[in-house]
């Protein structure tokens, strides 16, 4: 690997990094705040990525090669823009996210300030986290080799595996005759979570991208584990199904389905063999 990192550029641009997905959240607080709707912050998840990768690739101008900082800027915010606008249109004419209702209701004090603490602050800081190989890959030496491609590939294969997963989810809301089913169906027969699996997908992707040398390669490794561990076991996967065990149907859809590897259906000990 090529190790012609520009380290003070890239220093810099660590520092901007945080002002500006930080500047996003706030905004987005003031929208959730005067709405008193604090989901708007996923829409603004998306947003502060794309917003990161565009202030990155003008920032790195002179640095880092220029095939790669074009690459994983428009990879970073064809991916954001496109989760930030399939969030905005499910989320169409819903109330609160039930998650952020559990949250707030332990809030110790104000809940605005909470909010403001909790979900928008901490997720600035994520995006900031998140977002290190993009910022790393714009100042990297050397152009696009094989791990490059190899990134690309694992990209669009991520990007392709979460639209898929959310169209077929959103096409099966729409249909009234599926009301208070699970849905089963398509990639959701493979796994309980496409689009997370999906989301995971991209951000190693993009960490191979920023594989340039190998302090660039340590330092954006934190980027694609901290995603894969949110998606897993911290805000995605965990709390999506504990509010959806309940459901008529889930208990049986969860033991024969995998909880995230895409993997064929598990058979039932009842089900005769095919």
């Amino acid at each position: 690997m090529n190790s012609g990192t520009a380290w003070a550029a890239l220093g810099t641009n660590l520092a901007v990094g945080a002002a500006v997905s930080t500047a996003v959240l706030l905004a987005a607080f003031a929208v959730g705040a005067r709405l008193r709707l604090h989901r708007v912050v996923d829409i603004a998840w998306g947003l502060a990525f794309s917003a990161v990768a565009t202030a990155t690739y003008l920032l790195s101008a002179g640095h880092g090669d220029p095939e790669r900082r074009l690459l994983v800027a428009a990879a970073t915010v064809v991916w954001g823009l496109r989760l930030s606008a399939h969030i905005a249109r499910r989320s169409r004419g819903h109330g609160e996210d039930p998650r952020y209702t559990a949250l707030l209701d332990k809030a110790p004090g104000n809940r605005t300030w909470y909010a403001l603490r909790t979900v928008y602050l901490l997720q600035a800081a994520l995006v900031w986290l998140i977002s290190l190989p993009v910022q790393a890959a714009s100042y990297g030496g050397g152009p696009v080799g094989v791990l490059g491609v190899l990134g690309l590939a694992v990209w669009a294969a991520g990007l392709g595996f979460e639209a898929v997963g959310d169209h077929q989810l959103a096409r099966f809301k729409e249909d009234p005759a599926n009301r208070g089913r699970i849905m089963d169906r398509g990639l959701w027969s493979w796994t309980r979570h496409p689009n997370y699996f999906g989301d995971s997908l991209v951000w190693w992707g993009l960490y191979l991208l920023a594989c340039t040398s190998l302090p660039s390669a340590l330092l954006s490794l934190a980027s694609p584990v901290a995603m894969t561990l949110l998606l897993t076991v911290g805000s995605g996967k965990r709390l999506l199904e504990k509010h959806m065990g309940d459901r008529p149907g889930y208990a049986e859809y969860a033991a024969r389905t995998s909880g995230f590897l895409p993997l064929p259906p598990r058979r039932q000990p009842s089900e005769p063999r095919r």
